[in-house]
């Protein structure tokens, strides 16, 4: 049963969109990714995706709301656990239109783009992470956090242009 389960979450397509509603491939920087020094978590395990405060803040893909609150260095979060049992971690929230457990879909309004948690004092942006709860080994390394990286899925190497 259990192994159905997981492998019934292997399966499920993903299809991630860009985050941020009117966003594009200019809006984060794709070296930020795995930059290290940053600041206090020593290596910047997402990407920032700037937009103007308030602007909406979308669901990269379908799946379920697994946490909404404050941490620390994230300020508003939320967290997703969508297909191919990957955790969808959006940061600096000004607000939040989700609530634990509830079902989205791809495209679905989670919050809106804010400064805080450590954006404080920053331009308005998003951070923008997404953690696998399967190990990838073969992308260990003996850098900074190298462990980390069987963890970590670079966002955005997964979107695909949009088609004309």
């Amino acid at each position: 049963m259990i192994a159905a389960i997981l492998l019934a979450g292997l399966l499920l397509p993903e299809n991630p969109q860009i985050p941020v509603q009117g966003a594009s491939y200019g809006d984060w920087n794709p070296q930020s990714f795995w930059y290290e020094p940053w600041g206090k978590s020593g290596v910047h395990k997402g990407i920032d995706i700037f937009a103007p405060k308030g602007r909406p803040v979308l669901s990269a893909s379908y799946g379920v709301v697994i946490y909404r609150g404050e941490l620390g260095l994230g300020g508003k979060v939320v967290a997703v656990l969508g297909p191919k049992w990957r955790i969808h971690y959006f940061a600096h929230l000004d607000s939040y239109n989700v609530v634990p457990l509830q079902v989205l879909d791809s495209g679905s309004t989670v919050g809106s783009v804010g400064v805080s948690g450590n954006a404080a004092g920053k331009p308005p942006h998003l951070h923008y992470a997404v953690l696998s709860l399967l190990p990838r080994p073969w992308r260990f390394s003996s850098a900074t956090q190298g462990w980390k990286r069987m963890f970590f899925v670079d966002p955005g190497s997964q979107f695909k242009p949009a088609s004309n």
